[in-house]
């Protein structure tokens, strides 16, 4: 799965679990730039993200995160 692809199904799994659909993440994004993400939804998010791309996400990894980025970094290498 390339990067790209990644981005895609990310921008879908934000959409819905915020409930937006003009939210457009990038390697940049981070919680701040959301309006409702804060620490209910970001278990929410984390739970959407990791059925989507069938992974689970350690703790540490999900502390690590700092942003969309850094998510998908993490993807990248659970999928491939």
């Amino acid at each position: 799965m390339t990067k790209e692809a990644i981005y895609e199904k990310l921008n879908e799994v934000f959409q819905d679990v915020f409930d937006d659909d003009s939210i457009i993440v990038n390697a940049d994004t981070t919680a701040d730039d959301i309006e409702d993400w804060d620490s209910l939804e970001h278990i929410n998010l984390v739970s959407a993200v990791e059925k989507e791309f069938g992974v689970k996400f350690t703790m540490a990894q999900v502390v690590g995160m700092k942003n969309v980025g850094e998510m998908v970094e993490v993807i990248l290498h659970a999928v491939s």
